[in-house]
């Protein structure tokens, strides 16, 4: 059916196509060229991370993290069950066995506390995921990692003008991954980036991406010519969506306040049933500043939410579940497994609804949606 209200409109700002079509006239639209080094500079400057890589995905980006880490056959990667698959898959290419914790019900991010117990041997990695943009307690994770002498690749595909404690997402761990994709607060149809924190690992990142090669100091005119150093693969993306994603990056700050206007307005038209006990909301701890990249709502159980679902669709509002677990999938089973209970990666999956929210959604369309879930819930 034709939906009134979509889940997702990508962003669209109105310079797009001027700079896509100033990188046709410049005569380069493959990687690296102007447009991308704006959004690379742009990234940096945001976050304070030492170096950002744009890639051709969040998913190539947590891939490049795990070829930088060296994950090798055997090594072990600890994180939450509760995250997509690009999350497991980066290490899973490599040989590793993924060990899934329990989340937090509160934020749905990971359960800090979870973590160290589940440390072995072979542990190699702590993979933290930012879920709907609000911040994992950070300075829990890294000291485990510390102690325990681990690498941090933090899964920040929704936290891009985010913060924890004062500080972006991504900037803890050794390396972060921003997503860029369609659904995500900027976007360039598909893409990512890659955040690494210690300059010494710039140059590494710099030859897998580029296909094994050191041509991107050959470009600085570092070399005078570019060889084969190392395994790499093609992880750059092409300069049509780095001048897409420009326009955005322009007005990010724009573009922020809108979805911030919007969740809040959520927010406030739903508390009258939060404190009822018909539905819970988000939470967000006092030491992160999010950035409205999701609305979700918990309902009793998955009945619930069913019916809600088709309850709000046969108004043509377009809402979403999001992960199944990835420890209950076929895969998740075959290369990872669940350490100690899950007492809320399951049970909190399943009543959690997200909510339309991007960017031109209107007031009154946020209105008519509150309204129809008043109206299910007959309040």
């Amino acid at each position: 059916m034709e939906y009134k209200i979509r889940f997702n409109v990508p962003p669209f700002v109105g310079k797009e196509t001027e700079y896509i079509m100033q990188a046709v006239s410049n005569m380069k639209i493959c990687g690296d060229g102007e447009f991308t080094k704006r959004d690379n500079e742009w990234i940096e400057k945001k976050t304070g991370t030492g170096k950002a890589l744009l890639t051709t995905s969040c998913t190539h980006a947590l891939e490049l993290a795990a070829l930088l880490c060296d994950i090798k056959e055997g090594d072990e990667v600890i994180m939450p069950s509760y995250t997509f698959v690009s999350t497991a898959d980066a290490f899973v290419l490599r040989g590793a066995k993924v060990v899934f914790v329990d989340i937090r019900p509160d934020t749905m991010n990971i359960d800090e506390k979870k973590i160290e117990d589940a440390i072995t041997e072979r542990t190699k990695v702590i993979a933290p995921v930012h879920y709907a943009g609000v911040g994992c307690e950070m300075d829990t994770i890294m000291d485990i990692a510390k102690r325990h002498n681990l690498k941090v690749v933090e899964d920040a595909a929704q936290g891009i003008m985010s913060e924890y404690k004062g500080k972006a997402l991504g900037t803890f761990g050794d390396f972060g991954a921003f997503s860029f994709h369609e659904t995500k607060n900027y976007s360039m149809g598909e893409g990512g980036a890659l955040l690494i924190r210690d300059k010494e690992s710039v140059e590494d990142a710099e030859i897998i991406r580029e296909k094994g090669t050191n041509r991107s100091k050959f470009y600085r005119g570092q070399v005078d010519k570019y060889t084969w150093m190392n395994y790499g693969s093609s992880y750059l993306p092409s300069e049509l969506n780095a001048a897409y994603l420009w326009a955005q990056l322009e007005v990010a700050d724009k573009i922020n306040e809108a979805r911030l206007k919007i969740w809040n307005r959520y927010m406030e038209g739903l508390t009258p049933l939060k404190e009822r006990g018909i539905l819970e909301l988000p939470y967000i701890p006092a030491e992160c500043k999010h950035n409205a990249h999701m609305f979700y709502i918990k309902t009793k159980d998955i009945e619930e939410r069913t019916a809600l679902i088709d309850y709000l669709k046969a108004d043509g509002i377009y809402s979403a579940f999001h992960y199944i677990p990835l420890h209950t999938a076929p895969a998740g089973k075959k290369f990872g497994r669940f350490h100690g209970e899950d007492v809320y990666t399951t049970k909190e999956s399943e009543r959690l609804t997200r909510l339309p929210l991007y960017y031109g959604l209107k007031d009154e369309e946020t209105d008519f949606i509150i309204n129809k879930i008043k109206a299910f819930y007959h309040v």
